[in-house]
């Protein structure tokens, strides 16, 4: 498998998840800026949409979003515990933070990175995202990750997220919980890996 990344992108979360599940893989660093691979070539030939992350499988086929890739790492290795077991209500849950990391915080960020976002929306999107952080943090208490005791692909798309608060002028350590989570599953070695490797 190939792991099309870029730092400082939500492509951290496959990354670790790729880690922990203990599968083989290449990264394959993208020059979002310019559209390019390290060769030169043009990576929406590989990911029309322009961004990544990507999975390409030893097949050849790909996979985009980072919500179906988390999910397709987990359902590969099954016994990683990555992800629930199928058709339990916690599989169910792990969806329902899928979805919520990438609709309402992921999406909610984008805007923040760009120079042209006019002042006032970017105040609004702040204020959205500390918002929902807050639900985040309070659903965090009394537990190690988002879905209890047992790290998650879920875990890995938040800290992945979390990662921007700081470059988008949102202090995650006004919620103990949520610093707490970051600072914890930073110390996972999958986690440590990754970054290591991205740099």
């Amino acid at each position: 498998m190939k792991l099309y990344f870029a730092p400082g992108t939500s492509s951290l979360a496959p990354h670790i998840a790729l880690r922990e599940a203990g599968l083989d893989f290449d990264l394959v660093r993208v020059d979002l800026r310019r559209h390019e691979l390290a060769d030169g070539s043009d990576f929406t030939a590989i990911n029309a949409k322009g961004y990544v992350p990507v999975l390409e499988l030893d097949d050849g086929e790909r996979l985009t979003e980072t919500a179906a890739i988390l999910q397709y790492i987990a359902d590969r290795v099954p016994e990683s515990g990555l992800a629930p077991r199928a058709h339990t209500l916690a599989r169910y849950r792990l969806q329902e933070w899928l979805a919520f990391i990438a609709s309402e915080l992921h999406k909610s960020f984008v805007p923040l990175f760009r120079p042209d976002t006019p002042e006032d929306y970017r105040r609004c999107l702040q204020e959205g995202i500390a918002s929902r952080l807050g639900y985040v943090a309070a659903s965090l208490e009394g537990r190690k990750y988002l879905l209890g005791e047992h790290f998650t692909v879920a875990d890995a798309y938040l800290f992945a997220v979390l990662a921007w608060s700081s470059a988008v002028a949102i202090d995650i350590g006004c919620w103990t919980t949520l610093a707490a989570f970051q600072q914890r599953v930073g110390r996972r070695p999958s986690v440590l890996e990754a970054i290591a490797a991205e740099d």
